[in-house]
């Protein structure tokens, strides 16, 4: 480990001298105070506020705000809760294996995951929900239809589905299984001898399927790898540890975490025997790639094992712990902060130093301390890790995100799939523009609108020149550059129409075989990955970036 000394003496003895001044015992009667006062509080306000309150509503909000004082990641859990806890962190549960969403305002399979009793009975994706069990779901919110859908495993449900194309609902008796959702979203060959694996969570087992998708890539001839995190939130950290054991040598140091509880601060090191601690690899990382994925993609970087290539990630350098409180209910708490090999702890935010108006600010560039990897290589803390190779991406236009989040693209594809049964070719499918006209009708069929926010500020401007009376002065001015505007936005579905297609051909694919599809659309043309394949590919300029400059 290339840890540097970061404690001044002189710290070390304000924390003592804070600690002489201020006995346990005095810290411990405020506590009993703080609470005694908002007991009596509580029972004040319940019998003397003019209207009704609702005890666990208000104790509820009561505790909400504490936490919301302290940062995002602190949770109290109540029972009725903990079951949805429980899958979001072991992605077990047990029902029909199927995501379901609110798809212009309707209730829709948006991916009912291979090799489960939703896909292997039939249901696919697009397919609207009408009833389940004989309880009509049309306009209920999606907790409570999942609720329905899931129970325990061997009984069986009815599940009654609108399908484009059919005349008819199709109704589906399916019978519950336990459900163990992969952390892998897709892994193949990018090129005959270039592997890649994209791993989405770190629920138990995120581990052991990166290894065996590894073992099976280079069977098939993969000499490299990509390994894709953009985007993965984190999850277990002892799986983050396994999956850093798989690339380096048993016995070194991934991750320690440091709280106020001393007995529970940790050193985790490698403990299996890993895969291959030799075949170049690429890290993908992006913005929203945070906590257990930093663990990863940090300490494949300081140890010089892997390049990352992508966006600086979300910097999530806290670690979480589970403690159980009365009435079954639980707290996740912060305890501690993680640091990774090179001692570098990447925690991008400031939540214990707030503003006065409770806003948290980034750490301070100033505030940034200089670490080293293993071979020499500079590398900073405290907001995030930064790629080895920056990817610069275009923004994707209003028009295409509006479209995607109004639910017509997925719509469309659903008729798309449903008109055309048979897949075709993914890793050359491209639409036709025959295909794109018929698009922009069915967007004019639904009467799509969207506003840019050039339009809006524009109409805030006019706004305000109304109300400052300058409007009769600027009529012409600002008349003239709604018109431009209004005229530019009427060709947005021409000067977008590569990145719609797009768009278009991905959720198709996906309408067809899933990840798989979508995988073979995207991959090709996915800027992060075209640039890791160079990399891999040019053997000297992969050893460059991983020396010290």
């Amino acid at each position: 480990m290339w840890r540097r000394l970061k404690w001044p003496l002189i710290l070390a003895l304000g924390v003592i001298s804070a600690f002489a001044f201020r006995a346990p015992a005095e810290k411990y009667f405020d506590i009993a105070k703080s609470l005694d006062i908002f007991a009596t509080l509580f029972k004040e306000i319940n019998a003397y506020y003019v209207d009704e309150v609702e005890p666990q509503k208000l104790i509820r909000k009561g505790i909400d705000g504490m936490l919301e004082s302290l940062d995002p990641y602190t949770d109290y859990i109540p029972e009725d809760e903990i079951e949805s806890f429980r899958i979001s962190t072991t992605g077990q549960y047990g029902g029909i294996g199927a995501l379901i969403g609110i798809v212009n305002k309707k209730t829709v399979i948006t991916f009912p995951y291979k090799n489960f009793p939703a896909y292997r009975s039939g249901l696919r994706v697009g397919d609207e929900l009408i009833a389940v069990d004989g309880k009509n779901i049309q306009g209920r919110p999606t907790s409570e239809v999942s609720a329905l859908l899931k129970g325990q495993p061997k009984t069986e449900l009815e599940v009654k589905v609108k399908r484009y194309g059919q005349k008819d609902d199709l109704t589906f008796r399916i019978k519950r299984e336990k459900i163990n959702v992969d952390n892998l979203a897709y892994y193949g060959l990018v090129e005959p001898t270039i592997g890649y694996v994209r791993l989405d969570d770190f629920t138990p087992g995120a581990a052991s399927e990166v290894s065996a998708a590894v073992i099976e890539l280079r069977q098939r001839g993969a000499t490299r790898i990509i390994l894709d995190l953009r985007e993965n939130p984190g999850g277990l950290l002892y799986e983050a540890v396994n999956v850093v054991s798989l690339f380096i040598p048993r016995g070194e140091e991934v991750v320690s975490t440091k709280g106020k509880v001393e007995e529970w601060n940790k050193t985790y090191t490698t403990l299996n025997s890993p895969v291959d601690t030799d075949i170049p690899m690429v890290v993908l990382v992006s913005e929203g790639s945070a906590s257990a994925s930093e663990i990863v993609a940090g300490s494949l970087q300081d140890y010089d094992r892997a390049v990352l290539i992508g966006k600086k990630t979300f910097g999530k350098g806290l670690v979480q712990t589970t403690r159980p409180l009365a009435y079954n209910s639980q707290l996740k708490v912060t305890t501690a902060k993680y640091y990774i090999p090179s001692g570098r702890c990447i925690q991008a935010l400031d939540y214990t130093h707030r503003k006065d108006d409770g806003t948290v600010e980034r750490v301070a560039d100033s505030l940034k301390s200089e670490f080293s990897t293993k071979a020499g290589r500079k590398v900073y803390d405290g907001g995030g890790l930064d790629p080895d190779v920056d990817v610069e991406y275009e923004p994707v236009g209003t028009i295409t995100s509006a479209l995607i989040g109004s639910g017509l693209i997925f719509e469309f594809a659903s008729r798309y799939c449903a008109e055309n049964p048979v897949s075709p070719d993914l890793k050359s499918f491209h639409l036709s523009d025959k295909d794109y006209d018929r698009f922009i009708s069915f967007i004019k069929e639904n009467k799509f609108t969207y506003a840019t926010p050039l339009e809006r500020n524009t109409k805030q401007l006019i706004e305000t020149a109304r109300k400052e009376k300058y409007y009769n002065e600027l009529e012409s001015q600002l008349n003239t550059l709604k018109n431009k505007i209004d005229a530019s936005k009427a060709t947005d579905m021409v000067r977008f129409k590569s990145e719609i297609m797009q768009a278009l051909e991905e959720q198709i694919a996906f309408h067809y075989t899933q990840n798989d599809g979508q995988a073979e659309v995207s991959l090709p043309r996915d800027k992060a990955v075209l640039e890791a394949r160079k990399i891999l590919n040019d053997a000297a300029a992969y050893k460059k970036i991983l020396s010290p400059h």
